[in-house]
């Protein structure tokens, strides 16, 4: 598996760039299946990820001229046989794995075993959390932690010191594939406050990771053990001695 890791989708041609090249062929010549289930905790959501289905949200997904195009919902594959829906992912060119709650999400791949499909040439595209559930450790911001369903580990209240908002931190698991745990839409603050700089910051104190803040014109490219930064935008590495200090 081949990953990369976005905070708001394929929102740039240097991006674009990466998940051509990372596919080895033209996106028309590749099939994807979409996976939307972090969405359903929140309010509305349901709403939300028949948007993104759709092709109507802020960032493009079915629309990009796949190949061929289908939607995985991960809380219903338990009650299907495995004949009917493995071979599918198995055989897929690109998993494109929506935003919503990433420890919700991380539980539903768990659960169904996604790691144990996905085959070794397929790209792996995380969109927001469908980013940070490729970390050993998920670390989020709740505003509502009765949302965060799933295998949660710790949970503490924080007053982040941008705008002085008071969050719940929860730590849970993630998928392992990657060493390093992330932070969508960094310096977002028209709709992510928490991300903004000095949030980020205690944020990422609170993982026991080096941690990745990268804003909606970032992503990050994973092959083998190499890690590239594809951006047009904002980012900032915080390794564990300069995000406690």
């Amino acid at each position: 598996m081949k990953l990369l890791l976005t905070s708001n989708g394929i929102t740039n041609q240097s991006i674009h760039r990466a998940l051509v090249g990372l596919l080895g062929k033209p996106i028309a010549d590749s099939n994807a299946l979409f996976i939307a289930t972090g969405m359903y905790p929140y309010p509305g959501g349901a709403g939300y990820a028949w948007r993104a289905i759709a092709g109507k949200s802020h960032h493009p997904a079915c629309e990009m001229g796949w190949k061929s195009f289908g939607n995985l919902e991960l809380s219903v594959l338990p009650s299907i046989d495995k004949e009917v829906w493995q071979p599918a992912v198995a055989a897929t060119d690109a998993i494109l794995v929506y935003g919503g709650d990433p420890v919700f999400l991380a539980y539903w791949m768990r659960v169904v075993g996604l790691a144990d499909v996905i085959g070794p040439q397929t790209v792996y595209v995380g969109t927001s959390a469908g980013s940070m559930v490729a970390s050993s450790t998920i670390g989020e911001m709740f505003t509502d932690p009765r949302r965060a369903n799933g295998e949660p580990l710790s949970t503490e209240s924080v007053v982040l010191p941008d705008g002085a908002i008071t969050r719940t931190f929860m730590t849970a698991r993630g998928m392992g594939w990657v060493d390093f745990a992330l932070i969508p839409h960094y310096c977002a603050a028209e709709y992510h406050p928490d991300a903004s700089e000095a949030n980020a910051k205690v944020w990422a104190s609170k993982i026991p990771l080096r941690t990745y803040a990268i804003d909606d014109d970032t992503a990050i490219k994973v092959t083998g053990g190499d890690v590239e930064i594809i951006s047009e935008g904002q980012w900032k590495l915080f390794d564990l001695e300069s995000a406690t200090r």
